[in-house]
């Protein structure tokens, strides 16, 4: 129960961040930034810094991981985004179909290449609904980008049935999906290019920005390649117009460090996710679990619920030391930004209805057995007051 000896004062921080990189391991009484010091102290004496042949080494190593025949490092998940749709042809007076709630760089990256975002209302476990994909689908129509949002999977089947039909590329943004899959087959492996992020909170992180691009076309590769480093085929050929967009080797380096332990992290984020859903299973008239699909590997980047009293609950916990968060309380089509859209109230009423119901946890592999039961405890108490 809440005020048990051990949970007095106790703060449960949504960033894993200062646990991660510092506590020490049994074997060498040695941190993870330690380790990762001693392999930037050797990268460093090769002075191979831009394009380097780390970079290489992690993106076979990705794209092994990911069972693909390519990966290609760059600058963040959201440049992922943008280069793909760049590499597919895709501008100005072009639409491409993506879910209306996700976080704005997805929508972003569709209006960074001046096509014009598209968006549609999702279903229960907070993925696109293909239900209403094809009444989306306009001549104007250039590709579908479902998003893997909280780490889950959108149904990828229907996706690639309905994309066939129309002969439309998917462009997966993955970037909260790193290592989930659908029976076995992995986010980034379904559509022409998956994108992804390695942002200081993703499950595999480095120290900044980052990104990756998959695919199994050798044309994207190609395009690809070119896009993210100004075009240049050689050190003195531009062959199109590019942008400077290339994963620092350094980061590469420290990717290379993490990758390795991937699953494991994944493993835990899983079980805390379970031991949470266990957790709040007997409060079924003031929360709502999202359905979990047996054939899903979800990853719990977020670990999102809808709950009653939303706005009350949240302050409740943060002024007990629990950082929940909301993801996010305003409908991204009603967003400032794409007003110009002609959205309006009603039309996305799943994603409203979240966006005032639901909550974040946090549910990272650094969480102890204390700390979990503390956010179960303290969530019981505000109700039964």
């Amino acid at each position: 129960m809440v005020g048990k000896k051990g949970f007095i004062g106790l703060k449960v921080e949504f960033s894993y961040l200062g646990r991660q990189f510092i506590q020490l391991d049994e074997d060498n009484n040695k941190s993870l930034t330690d380790y990762i010091f001693d392999d930037l102290k050797e990268f460093i004496k090769t002075g191979d810094f831009t394009l380097g042949k780390k970079l290489e080494e992690f993106e076979e190593k990705f794209f092994d991981f990911i069972g693909v025949k390519h990966a290609i490092g760059v600058n963040s998940g959201t440049d992922a985004l943008i280069l793909s749709l760049k590499a597919l042809g895709i501008g100005f007076g072009d639409e491409v179909i993506t879910c209306a709630e996700t976080f704005i760089a997805t929508a972003g990256a569709i209006a960074a290449t001046g096509a014009k975002p598209v968006f549609v209302d999702v279903n229960d476990e907070f993925t696109i609904d293909v239900d209403i994909i094809e009444p989306a689908i306009t001549k104007k129509t250039k590709a579908i980008m479902p998003v893997w949002f909280t780490g889950n999977a959108p149904n990828m089947n229907k996706i690639l049935e309905i994309a066939g039909k129309y002969n439309l590329p998917i462009v997966e943004d993955s970037c909260c999906g790193i290592d989930a899959d659908i029976n076995g087959k992995k986010a980034g492996s379904f559509g022409i290019t998956g994108a992804f992020s390695f942002h200081p909170l993703k499950n595999l992180n480095i120290w900044s920005d980052g990104g990756m691009i998959t695919t199994n076309s050798d044309e994207m590769n190609k395009k690809l390649r070119l896009l993210r480093n100004h075009g240049l085929a050689s050190r003195d050929e531009v062959e199109i117009f590019g942008f400077n967009s290339r994963l620092d080797t350094f980061q590469a380096v420290i990717a290379l460090r993490l990758l390795p332990d991937v699953k494991k992290i994944t493993d835990k984020r899983i079980a805390n996710a379970k031991r949470l859903d266990d957790g709040f299973n007997d409060l079924s008239d003031f929360i709502e679990i999202p359905k979990r699909n047996l054939n899903v590997r979800q990853v719990f980047h977020l670990y999102i619920l809808r709950v009653k009293n939303r706005d009350q609950l949240l302050k409740y916990c943060n002024d007990k030391g629990i950082e929940a968060k909301v993801h996010y309380p305003i409908p991204l089509p009603y967003q400032k930004c794409c007003q110009h859209l002609g959205y309006k109230k009603g039309d996305f009423p799943k994603t409203e209805r979240d966006c005032q119901s639901i909550i974040t946890f946090p549910a990272h592999q650094h969480l102890t057995e204390d700390e979990i039961q503390y956010i179960i405890d303290t969530v019981k108490e505000f109700y039964r007051e």
